[in-house]
């Protein structure tokens, strides 16, 4: 029976159910007929099918939690499997066949090869309805790079990235960059890249680390007049899955919203939000036999926090000898970041890597973080190749299996936030023997001196009589020696000396601020010290 004599059928007996029940049959000694032919109704149009959207992305999500984890990497196809840094790099999207055309964005995807080896899937979502990206020669600029073979149109891409008039209305910069497992990296206006942020960190700092990876994007098609762009994410590992959704928001300072609902593998686990990956290898604090011409090699030179009781702190980073974790306690804290303070070109004397402008990250919620602390972790790296700092914002109850977890914040890519440490910040950071400068006199056992300038604010004016200015330091083991202030025309502020000492190599922290009567003046540095060799 086809389907129109099966709706013929249904409504010749919903017919006459209904003139019985309604006393329209009449009956002359023969068959009732109908007192009137019934108008036949026109069928009925097509649903609409359903428009994308994030919970699309939250369904996956979750479906994908519940099913054991698969992090295999399919082989690459021959030639593209042995391709090194050179060959892929010689790989170039072609310009000209950029997407988003006719948006004040442009869309390029990376190709597949050397260490980027995971194919991930890319989806154009118009009007509603996402569609992938197949994979094309055509798209792609091969320079010296060939293969003897075309290669499948199932081969995938490695990430993508956006583009925007970010410095000249007629350029198009490029404003963001997610490549490899979940790491990305966006950019402001005047800024080269350094840092970088990712999705989620897992038992960062421990041997077993984690790094799950974005299996897949969706990416609205941005209109005609379009100041954000806006893409989802789907993110898979062995501890985690989640739905992600990107907002970018280009500019001076670009800034990047990102709203997750995560749902979790297994218990127990250590998940570090908002965070944000760096590298420091030589900085003033942290001197070491150096044989590069280059006096400072660094994206970042410090942690800050705004804590939930207002305080700011600035912690300067180290490249340490062995792991170092590194927690501030907190409950909903203000904000985060790693930032590069340090702007002057002399201290780094790169013509090519501009370590002068590297962005600084800067992490607030947007759905309150809740009870945890924010946790820097350095390692040790012997070069400026390695990322080995990184800092997010661990929760004291994360995602536990069976539930949804959701967490909201932005992050700002900036040169310069005056708004951040509104009193004087801290400048610079040194450390040397504690002892009168220039003297010979042998420094206590175990002591060290701290010197920082802190600059901004009211500084300058405290600086014409510093005789109205406290050095509050403190130790959590051992004790200050002595601390006092001088005034710093060069940084247009005050220096302040500070002498600890630490019995027997026991680590401690050290805390310092600038205070004028009940007055604070600075934001808190604080650093780690132990005279443990």
């Amino acid at each position: 029976m086809t389907d129109t004599s099966r709706r013929h059928l249904l409504g010749a007996a919903a017919l006459g159910a209904g003139a019985l029940a309604s006393g329209t049959l009449v009956w002359s000694g023969a068959l009732a007929q109908p007192s009137a032919a019934q108008p036949k109704q026109p069928p009925k149009p097509p649903s609409p099918a359903p428009k994308f959207a994030f919970e699309d992305v939250v369904k996956r999500a979750r479906e994908l939690s519940e099913a054991p984890f698969d992090g295999s990497i399919g082989k690459l196809p021959d030639g593209l499997d042995t391709l090194d840094f050179d060959g892929w790099r010689d790989i170039r999207f072609r310009p000209d066949k950029a997407f988003f055309a006719n948006s004040p964005f442009r869309l390029h995807v990376f190709h597949l090869g050397h260490i980027f080896r995971r194919p991930v899937t890319i989806n154009l979502i118009r009007d509603g309805i996402a569609t992938p990206i197949p994979y094309s020669a055509a798209l792609f600029d091969y320079g010296k790079t060939k293969f003897e073979r075309q290669l499948p149109v199932n081969t995938g891409f490695a990430g993508f990235r956006l583009h925007y008039p970010l410095n000249n209305p007629k350029v198009y910069d490029e404003a963001c960059s997610f490549i490899g497992a979940s790491y990305f990296r966006f950019l402001s206006r005047g800024q080269s890249y350094g840092l970088s942020a990712r999705g989620l960190a897992v038992e960062a700092g421990t041997n077993q680390e984690e790094f799950p990876f974005f299996r897949e994007f969706w990416i609205e098609t941005p209109g005609p007049k379009a100041e954000k762009a806006t893409f989802y994410a789907l993110l898979d590992g062995e501890s985690v899955t989640g739905a992600y959704r990107f907002d970018l928001d280009p500019g001076q300072d670009s800034v990047m919203e990102i709203n997750a609902t995560l749902f979790a593998r297994r218990p127990g686990v250590k998940f570090g939000f908002a965070p944000l990956t760096s590298m420091y290898f030589l900085g003033e604090n942290d001197r070491r036999p150096n044989p590069d011409f280059r006096f400072e090699l660094h994206d970042s030179d410090g942690l800050q926090i705004h804590n939930d009781n207002g305080e700011w702190l600035w912690r300067p980073l180290r490249n340490p000898t062995s792991v170092s974790i590194t927690s501030f306690l907190d409950k909903n804290p203000r904000g985060f970041g790693l930032l590069q303070r340090d702007r002057n070109f002399d201290h780094y004397q790169d013509l090519e890597l501009a370590y002068q402008t590297r962005p600084s990250y800067w992490v607030e919620s947007t759905d309150a973080f809740g009870e945890g602390r924010v946790e820097l972790v350095e390692l040790p790296t012997t070069d400026e190749t390695n990322d080995n700092i990184v800092a997010s914002f661990v929760a004291k109850d994360g995602p536990a299996p069976g539930a949804p977890y959701t967490v909201g914040y932005k992050i700002v890519s900036t040169l310069e936030m005056n708004r951040l440490s509104p009193n004087g910040r801290t400048i610079n950071t040194f450390q040397t023997a504690a002892r009168s400068l220039g003297s010979r006199e042998t420094p206590p056992e175990g002591s060290r001196r701290f010197i920082i300038d802190f600059s901004g604010g009211d500084l300058e004016y405290f600086a014409a009589d510093t005789g109205l200015v406290e050095v509050v330091a403190s130790i959590t083991q051992g004790s200050v020696l002595r601390a006092f202030p001088i005034a710093n025309p060069h940084v247009r502020g005050i220096r302040a000396f500070v002498d600890v000492q630490t019995p027997n190599g026991h680590p401690a922290d050290v805390r310092v601020f600038l205070r004028a009567g009940g007055r604070t003046l600075t934001e808190t540095w604080t650093f780690p010290w132990s005279n443990k060799p």
